[in-house]
């Protein structure tokens, strides 16, 4: 698992926030990795995130238009 398939994933759909639940689920990976590519993506400033209203501590991403 690499940061370019989460980017790329993101990238192709990009009309909607994902969970790194629902990234992990959708590329078949772990929820660790997935977490860990989404936070350096982050720090690049390659994706938007934002808090979920419904559960805290949980952040929804999407690709940064």
């Amino acid at each position: 698992m690499g940061q370019q398939e989460v980017y790329d994933f993101l990238k192709k759909n990009k009309t909607r926030w994902w969970s790194s639940k629902d990234i992990a689920e959708k590329l078949d990976a772990s929820i660790g990795s997935v977490t860990t590519t989404l936070t350096k993506l982050r720090k690049r400033n390659d994706v938007k995130f934002v808090m979920s209203k419904e559960k805290t501590n949980m952040y929804l991403y999407r690709f940064k238009v």
